[in-house]
């Protein structure tokens, strides 16, 4: 540990967004764990992203609340840092979120003696992005977080490669056993915002078109009543197809799931980034939003993603501004073919290429030695 952060020894960590946002965090945080075992951290985030923190380091307390029950508004959340104040002497924050509900946290705690650091937004930047002011890109959030913990002195190596490292992934009763040549590859058709996601009647003829080799599994992701009801017909139309919305499941299942694919194909949502914490490739389709807004997944390698070259995109940061043509061409004009295609090339080189590297690395590898060809 860095010489000016030993009188740390509780530091709270604070981010209470969407799911895809928290599961950003573990990359960074995790190793930032493990190289400051002498400090003891709290993470505070709601019930359901809480869920995720598996395999976590022995320093890593996770504690969960529900903003509407005791902590709604202004008094809500003071009562809350009082609380976490009482039970873990809480001398330093990093502040992953920095909104206005974090800050009043913050400040409590920064009456009471605690270092307050806080996430840079860039929100100049992401607008001038937006607006198309400037094609510089904002900062990847995952370095935004890291320098969080940089400004109050912890060391913050990159060096994450995923949840269980080294030893088995854990076992599910509801991932089935996978057969040696069989192709599993996890779609998640949906995001938070309608306006990111490809259009599903386009998706189906995706899958119909990767459905055509015998080896390939397909496992639909999502949740919630309407996509349960969207992806069972789908699902009841084509071989090797198993709706995952149907099975009632934990992140350890997902985990488990993951951990067997070959490929996530998804939308610019929390699925790509739980692919990250499994070494899983995600080929992300971007529309409103792309890479340059920060929310890449971690690791993921950015030329094997799809989107289309427009004057318009990105025309949002995340994805909830309705589309100044009224059509999302950005992601209609994408040919399923296309899609089916750049996945089939993926999940056969790697296969080709198995070795000790890690999924992602063969991803890196595979534009690496395509480089090289076109020179």
């Amino acid at each position: 540990m860095a010489d000016n952060n030993k009188q740390f020894r509780n530091v709270l960590v604070i981010r209470l967004s969407v799911l895809g946002n928290v599961a950003m965090t573990i990359p960074v945080l995790y190793p930032v764990c493990k190289a400051n075992p002498d400090t003891r951290f709290i993470m505070l985030t709601k019930k359901w992203p809480a869920s995720m923190f598996h395999d976590r380091p022995a320093n890593l307390k996770v504690v969960d609340f529900d903003i509407n029950e005791n902590h709604k508004g202004f008094f809500g959340l003071l009562k809350l840092a009082a609380q976490l104040h009482k039970l873990y002497d809480i001398d330093a924050v990093a502040d992953l979120h920095n909104v206005t509900g974090t800050k009043i946290m913050d400040a409590y705690l920064w009456l009471r003696g605690a270092k307050i650091a806080g996430m840079d937004r860039e929100k100049a930047k992401r607008k001038a992005l937006v607006t198309h002011r400037t094609h510089e890109p904002v900062t990847p959030i995952h370095d935004r977080y890291r320098n969080v913990f940089k400004e109050l002195g912890f060391e913050t190596p990159d060096n994450f490669t995923r949840l269980y490292e080294g030893r088995e992934w854990p076992v599910s009763p509801i991932v089935l056993e996978k057969e040696p040549g069989q192709r599993w590859i996890a779609i998640s058709p949906f995001s938070s915002h309608r306006q990111k996601a490809y259009p599903l009647e386009l998706m189906e003829k995706v899958i119909a078109e990767l459905c055509k080799r015998e080896n390939y599994w397909i496992f639909l992701m999502g949740g919630g009543k309407t996509e349960k009801i969207a992806l069972r017909g789908i699902a009841r139309k084509y071989k090797n197809v198993i709706s995952m919305a149907e099975v009632k499941h934990r992140f350890l299942d997902e985990y488990a799931l993951l951990g067997k694919c070959d490929l996530m194909l998804t939308m610019e949502s929390a699925n790509m980034h739980l692919a990250s914490l499994v070494d899983l490739q995600a080929m992300t389709i971007w529309g409103p939003t792309s890479p340059a807004c920060g929310y890449l997944g971690y690791n993921q390698v950015v030329e094997d993603d799809i989107q289309l070259d427009m004057d318009c995109r990105p025309c949002s940061i995340t994805g909830d501004k309705p589309c100044k043509y009224g059509d999302f061409r950005c992601l209609k004009n994408i040919p399923p073919e296309y899609i089916a295609q750049h996945v089939i090339e993926a999940v056969e080189y790697n296969a080709e290429h198995q070795t000790k590297s890690t999924k992602l690395a063969m991803a890196h590898e595979r534009h690496k030695e395509s480089e090289q060809n076109k020179q």
